[in-house]
């Protein structure tokens, strides 16, 4: 549903004091009534305010939480939750919220691995975007303005719905909202001819800690740049984008090919660090690795994903001169349309029917931890020979290798607040999933991965040990119970996400939410709230 932009109220003329004076809230009836003040009459927002004793409030809560360590009865449950059709419930929500001494947290797909889009330990609300779903194509211009509920499998289809030489830098799994996935960077297989989503983005509606709405021209280009890869949580709630198409031939290729160790999987993993980076930059082949028992023996699997954008013939020759230690050969390429290639790359049937995009639902929830490292020098034979030992040790983590080099080297790396760029090889996420229940069951798989990741630190990249905002990771530091944090406490796990780029999303947020109303584990501080002036 689009948000109806031009039917506005004066929420701007409020006085200032509603939006500063924190009064507890004594029942829902008095949180009802504020949020009705203050949104548009002819979109009653009671019809999308979901209070605990609301029947539907465990459905539309359970709905879009991606991860079940985050939906046992012992997480911590919102006040209540909206999900706003219109921009004044968004607007209501800031000034109720600030009012009420709450916190907001902002879903959009639920895909945020440690859940702080949905979960917080001090009483919060969520603003569920999933009813903002709108693409609106231009195809006199080949941009697009997106909601920020809508998910990145809406994109795509919408995409390929009016155009077969068009897709977008995105992201390879259907169900993520598109607004933190752009917020945060958003990369996919596309990334090395094209770079990332954030790298394609024109202007946004944000509002901000007053409840203001503003566009490009009226944040003014700090904070455009800060929430393309800055995370926008830290700064207001992003409504939508505007992003620019990038041209995809009418025919690309995929070819997906399985290596165990006894098949050579050492040489070729070893080989694939030397070339993956390197080669045509329309050519993105991520590794998976993964701990398997084939004929009744402990090994680990090398599995090679590929898209390529052209067909099979242009292909066979760049990894025939660049990659021959794969041995790919004709009967492995299959050529098909770009948006066919974003289902495969999901694992989908070749032939399934694009609709199966508009699916907002996974294949199947379970219980997940995420890491994220980057590597910028490549493992020996040796090394690797020593981390396939270490896998099957442990068993479950995998790890997935995705390169980079190509447009992602061209970029610098204060383009965006995402800093990942020249100098990478390739990006390791980190994976273990389970599906048993019990807090003992999830220390075990949780230990399990850092104790890989651990494993690790002398072969990734250091000053800082960098990670991928998108892939959520508690672990590297957090700003403690969602309170005021320190500069120093923060800057902890923003160097890794954003090295040199801390400071300038530090300024922003300064600038732009001095109070700091926007504020979670993983938030940009203010340097203008007490706690934070206090350590500099």
């Amino acid at each position: 549903m689009a948000v109806p932009y031009a039917i506005l109220i004066p929420l701007l003329l409020f006085p200032i004091f509603l939006l500063q004076t924190p009064i507890m809230a004594s029942s829902d009836s008095d949180i009802l009534h504020c949020l009705s003040l203050h949104s548009h009459s002819s979109f009653p927002i009671s019809q999308v305010t979901y209070f605990p004793n609301t029947n539907s409030y465990p459905s539309i809560l359970n709905s879009y939480i991606r991860n079940l360590r985050f939906a046992s009865p012992n997480t911590p449950k919102p006040t209540f939750i909206i999900t706003p059709t219109h921009l004044s419930h968004i607007q209501a929500s800031i000034i109720c919220c600030k009012r009420f001494s709450l916190h907001i947290r902002i879903r959009s797909g639920g895909h945020d691995y440690d859940g702080l889009s949905y979960v917080s330990q001090l009483p919060f609300v969520i603003l569920d975007m999933f009813m903002l779903e709108s693409v609106d194509i231009n195809m006199d211009d080949y941009t697009a303005w997106v909601d920020s509920g809508a998910t990145v499998g809406e994109l795509y289809y919408k995409i390929s719905e009016r155009t077969k030489i068009h897709g977008f830098p995105a992201g390879v799994c259907p169900t993520v909202g598109v607004g933190g996935h752009f917020s945060g960077g958003g990369y996919g297989n596309l990334m090395r001819r094209f770079g990332l989503s954030v790298d394609h983005i024109l202007d946004a509606k944000i509002v901000d800690a007053n409840g203001t709405l503003l566009d490009r021209k009226s944040m003014g280009e700090d904070l455009f740049w800060a929430i393309r890869g800055g995370g926008g949580a830290s700064f207001g709630v992003i409504v939508s984008w505007k992003i620019k198409l990038v041209p995809v031939p009418e025919v690309v290729t995929v070819f997906r090919v399985e290596k165990t160790l006894e098949q050579g999987a050492t040489d070729i993993v070893h080989q694939w660090q030397h070339v993956a980076d390197k080669i045509h930059h329309g050519l993105f082949i991520r590794v998976v690795l993964s701990p398997v028992r084939r004929n009744g023996k402990k090994t680990v699997r090398a599995k090679f994903n590929a898209l390529f954008l052209g067909d099979s013939e242009e292909l066979l020759g760049i990894m025939n001169e660049n990659f021959p230690e794969l041995g790919l050969v004709g009967e492995q390429c299959i050529e098909m349309s770009w948006i066919d290639s974003v289902l495969f790359w999901y694992n989908y049937p070749v032939g399934t029917s694009s609709e199966v995009l508009l699916q907002r639902v996974p294949k199947s929830e379970k219980f997940l931890k995420r890491k994220s490292d980057y590597v910028q020098k490549p493992m020996s034979k040796t090394e690797l020979e020593s981390l396939w030992e270490k896998m099957i040790e442990l068993e479950k983590v995998v790890l997935s290798l995705n390169p980079y080099g190509g447009r992602m080297s061209e970029i610098s790396e204060v383009e965006t607040p995402f800093p990942h760029r020249a100098g990478n090889i390739y990006k390791i996420q980190y994976s273990v999933n389970w599906k048993e229940e019990g807090n003992d069951v999830a220390n075990h798989y949780l230990d399990v991965i850092r104790r890989l990741y651990d494993y690790m630190t002398p072969y990734v990249c250091k000053s800082p040990r960098s990670s991928y905002l998108n892939y959520r990771d508690v672990d590297i530091g957090v700003n403690g119970d969602g309170k005021n944090a320190t500069y120093a406490e923060a800057s902890v796990w923003g160097c890794k996400y954003f090295k040199g780029n801390f400071d300038r999303l530090v300024e922003v947020k300064t600038k732009v939410d001095p109070g700091n109303f926007f504020r979670y584990e993983q938030s940009i501080p203010s340097l203008a709230s007490s706690n934070t002036l206090m350590s500099q």
